[in-house]
């Protein structure tokens, strides 16, 4: 299972990116999972609806199934975040898993910049893990870094890119 991750910050159009990547891996054959972090309180179960009353209610773990999904909601209730490493190992197999967000993870990562979001590049100061750079406007790396430059719009580059990056051509 290769890990790839898209990162940037808040409006840069990270969801974008992998809203055009993944049919392009998918129609390659690929199977494709993804994993995103947000830092906002977040919530998929309806207030009312029986599993969101027996979450309330006090269980750790709901899983919701049916002939057509399965979803495994799991309340934190007080303890320690799991790091990326410890989700990785609860997706099922798959060629890809993509990762959104965890701009310091240990994964190589492609920077989406916008220019709008008036933000320096993550790149400046967290180089290790970034292998290549997605903007809406021409940038110039910082003294010593060369990589991979890509408009934001060329999504198919970018994909190609990745799938080279990994071995998965």
């Amino acid at each position: 299972m290769k890990v790839f991750g898209i990162a940037g910050y808040s409006g840069s159009g990270k969801t974008t990116m992998l809203e055009a990547l993944i049919p392009f891996f998918v129609a390659r054959g690929l199977r494709v999972s993804l994993i995103k972090h947000t830092h906002h309180d977040f919530d998929i179960d309806k207030p009312g609806k029986d599993s969101w009353r027996l979450r309330e209610a006090g269980c750790t773990e709901v899983m919701l199934l049916s002939n057509r999904r399965w979803a495994l909601m799991h309340e934190m209730r007080g303890a320690t975040e799991p790091t990326l490493d410890e989700q990785l190992v609860l997706l099922s197999p798959c060629d890809l898993v993509l990762i959104e967000g965890y701009k310091n993870a240990p994964y190589p990562k492609v920077e989406v910049h916008r220019a709008a979001n008036q933000k320096p590049l993550l790149l400046a100061s967290a180089p290790d893990h970034i292998v290549a750079v997605a903007s809406d406007t021409a940038i110039a790396l910082p003294p010593g870094i060369n990589l991979p430059l890509f408009d934001l719009s060329d999504r198919e580059g970018v994909a190609n890119f990745i799938l080279s990056y990994l071995g998965l051509t």
